[in-house]
């Protein structure tokens, strides 16, 4: 039976991105979806992964609204003003390891932790966007040392917190996504723009993917297509 209920109420974070941006219009204009709510760090209540405390207090904020049936979180970094993906060994350094770990995936566990506190408890999906590059197995190419740490990292916090889930939130469904390559800020500098496809087609096919999830999905790595991606 699919978790997602009829009419939802929504929460984007990270909503002033490519991505996220994307994910607010498509939910605006669907018929099942009576309101979605986007934060990020100039929102009315700000979040930002830089100051850790601003992810409690962001969801306390939220908290007085009602429950969430969905919540997606949009946010990441893979690159900087100051530094891109490592190509080699010898690239990596301690201040680009901790800022991807933080953002990538502290922040989001932060996240998962408090605004699990927003959510339905009878019928609820939270999405957190990962990366195909994090999965371990999948590794051929190499390279992108802190990306690919960072969500591993996340990857391995949401498969945990899914085992918890099961237990203490039976009607959620938590998962790791892999949006694929999307035009974007974050994809600009690789190609992006050739390669990657427009961000309302991609947020098209999320939906798709997410509006579809059962309780046998929560604790998995899926792919934008639906395909279940090994971790």
């Amino acid at each position: 039976m699919k978790t997602l209920p009829n009419p939802f109420r929504a929460l984007i974070i990270g909503s002033s991105g490519t991505i996220g941006s994307a994910f607010i219009q498509l939910l605006q204009s669907h018929p099942s979806c009576t309101e979605v709510v986007g934060v990020h760090r100039h929102s009315e209540y700000p979040l930002d992964y830089q100051n850790p405390d601003s992810i409690e207090n962001c969801a306390n904020s939220l908290s007085a609204n009602g429950s969430f049936q969905l919540i997606v979180n949009t946010t990441g970094v893979l690159h900087s003003n100051d530094w891109m993906p490592e190509k080699k060994l010898d690239d990596i350094n301690a201040e680009q390891l901790m800022a991807l770990m933080k953002i990538n995936a502290i922040g989001p566990a932060l996240t998962i932790r408090h605004f699990s506190q927003l959510m339905d408890p009878h019928n609820s999906v939270m999405v957190t966007l990962s990366a195909k590059v994090g999965s371990i197995e999948d590794n051929r190419l190499g390279g992108w040392y802190s990306y690919r740490a960072s969500k591993a990292a996340l990857n391995m916090l949401i498969k945990t917190a899914a085992i918890e889930w099961a237990r203490t939130k039976p009607n959620a469904v938590l998962i790791a996504m892999h949006p694929g390559t999307v035009n974007s800020r974050l994809s600009k500098p690789f190609r992006g723009e050739q390669i990657g496809r427009p961000p309302n087609d991609a947020v098209r096919d999320m939906f798709a993917v997410i509006e579809n999830l059962t309780k046998e999905d929560s604790g998995s790595f899926v792919s934008y297509s639906g395909e279940k991606l090994p971790w």
